[in-house]
């Protein structure tokens, strides 16, 4: 296997390797040239968006600064909002559904290093080339999510359709479809129902 393929599979990779060390470059010149764009310039926006996500599905905002570490390995359905200062560290598979909300300063988490800080720290190889043991989790976030606020994924989690996580909250085990989970660690709180439509607050109107 390659490393890539390694990395993709959750198995230990080198993340210096030449094909990961050109992608991951690659993407941070995208991301630069993506985070400094101005208002207006929707041509360009949309020329790097294609480039930085392959995998982007049809009519989605996505507001800078973004940071990724490779793109490529994150897909999303259609109609996704992202706001200010997502991350994906998308060194295993990131997928999002339909319709998925997510809100400023959230971060999605594959990656996992060892518990052992002997196993943890950096290596240096004969040719001076820095590298640590990692592996990755991918994360599935599933039509209809809505992320709040400054809410970590950890990886191998899995969010279930139409569900609300709440603001702050670090996801670190599957979340069912039509609740709304917060806390840390994030833990259901309730079903969502018909009466939390906001058509059903007087305030509101």
């Amino acid at each position: 296997m390659t490393e890539r393929e390694k990395m993709l599979a959750g198995k230990l990779y080198d993340i210096s390797a030449p094909e990961l060390a050109a992608q991951y470059v690659k993407t941070r010149r995208l991301v630069k040239a993506y985070n400094l764009l101005d208002v207006g310039e929707d041509e360009k926006r949309a020329a790097i968006l294609k480039e930085l996500i392959p995998n982007l599905g049809k009519d989605c905002t996505i507001n800078e600064p973004v940071q990724f570490d490779y793109g490529v390995n994150t897909k999303t359905g259609d109609r996704c909002f992202i706001n200010y200062n997502l991350t994906v560290l998308d060194c295993a598979p990131v997928v999002l559904g339909d319709d998925v909300f997510i809100g400023p300063n959230c971060t999605l988490a594959p990656p996992v290093h060892p518990l052992l800080a002997s196993e943890r720290k950096s290596r240096v190889k004969a040719d001076g080339t820095k590298y640590d043991l990692e592996y990755a989790k991918p994360i599935h976030i599933k039509n209809g999510v809505w992320l709040a606020s400054c809410v970590t994924v950890c990886g191998g989690v899995t969010i279930g359709e139409n569900s609300v996580i709440g603001a702050g909250s670090v996801v670190t085990r599957d979340i069912p479809d039509n609740v709304f989970a917060a806390g840390n660690p994030c833990r259901v709180i309730r079903k969502i129902t018909k009466e939390d439509s906001v058509y059903l607050k007087k305030e509101l109107f």
